[in-house]
C-alpha cells in the first residue's frame, strides 16, 4: 500500500502523487512512506505498522555530505578547503534544506500529530529539512548513490550559484567579529542560550554578546549553525551586513 489516512475525517496522503511529480519510483513503497513519517504522528497513532524517519534522516544525511562534497571538489579544482566547506555550509543548512524539500513538494506528504500539523513556523522548517535528508535515506537504500545523487543535483546543486551571488556562504562570524573590532573595539562572544527537542533532532539557539550587551539571537540544528544564524542576525541589527 502507497497510501496512509493520516488522521480521522482527514484525507488519504497518496504517496505514489510524490513519486509521480518527482519522476521517481520506489521498489519498496514502506521506505517512501518512512521517509515522511515523524514520530510525533507514531506517538498519536500507535496502532500504525509504521516506522518513524529518524534512521533514514541520519544516512541521508551522510549521503548528503558525500554528494555535495564530491560536486564542490569537482567543480572548484582551485579553492581551499575553507572555502569548499563553507560552500558545502550554505547548501545543507535548515532554511536551504527546507527551501528545497518545500519546492519538491514534500509538504504535502508530511506524516505528522495534529500539533506539529498545526505549526507552520520554523518548527516546520526543521521537520522539512530532516524529511528531505530521510528521503535521500531511503531512495539510497531502494536505488543505491547514483540515482540519490542525480535527486540531489535536481533539487540542491543549482542553488549554489546565488550562494554565490549574494555572499551567503561567507562565514558570518568572522565578518560580525571583523566589523565589531574595527568598529568598537570589542570581539563578540556566543552563548548558549537554550536547546530544545529530542537528542535526535535538537535545536540550538544561541546569543552573540557585545560585552555584556545581547546583539542577537540564531537557532540551528547544530550550535555552529546556531552561531553563523547569530552573527548575521546582529550584522543586520548592527547595520554591518553591507
Amino acid at each position: 500500500m502507497s497510501d496512509v489516512k493520516c488522521a480521522k475525517g482527514m484525507k488519504t496522503i497518496d504517496f505514489s502523487e510524490f513519486e509521480k511529480q518527482s519522476d521517481i519510483t520506489f521498489k519498496d513503497k514502506d521506505l517512501l512512506r518512512q521517509a515522511f513519517t515523524h514520530r510525533s504522528y507514531l506517538n498519536e497513532n500507535p496502532h500504525k505498522k509504521l516506522e518513524h524517519n529518524e534512521r533514514l534522516e541520519f544516512l541521508g544525511d551522510a549521503v548528503l555530505e558525500l554528494a555535495i562534497t564530491e560536486y564542490l571538489f569537482v567543480r572548484f579544482p582551485q579553492k581551499t578547503e575553507g572555502d569548499l566547506t563553507a560552500y558545502r555550509a550554505a547548501l545543507v543548512n535548515t532554511q536551504m534544506l527546507s527551501q528545497a524539500a518545500s519546492e519538491a513538494g514534500m509538504n504535502d506528504f508530511l506524516l505528522l500529530s495534529k500539533g506539529e500539523a498545526r505549526d507552520t513556523g520554523k518548527a516546520r522548517q526543521y521537520i522539512l529539512a530532516n524529511t528531505f535528508e530521510a528521503v535521500l535515506g531511503a531512495f539510497y537504500m531502494d536505488q543505491g548513490y547514483a540515482p540519490t545523487k542525480q535527486f540531489i543535483e535536481k533539487n540542491l546543486f543549482f542553488r549554489l550559484d546565488a550562494i554565490l551571488k549574494d555572499g551567503s556562504w561567507q562565514d558570518a562570524k568572522s565578518h560580525f567579529q571583523e566589523k565589531s573590532q574595527e568598529a568598537l573595539g570589542i570581539t563578540p562572544s556566543y552563548r548558549m542560550v537554550r536547546e530544545t527537542g529530542p537528542d535526535h533532532d535538537k535545536r540550538f539557539t544561541v546569543g552573540v554578546y557585545l560585552g555584556k550587551d545581547t546583539v542577537a539571537e540564531g537557532e540551528g540544528r547544530s550550535k555552529q549553525e546556531a552561531e553563523q544564524s547569530a552573527a548575521r542576525a546582529a550584522a543586520l541589527v548592527k547595520g554591518w551586513d553591507k
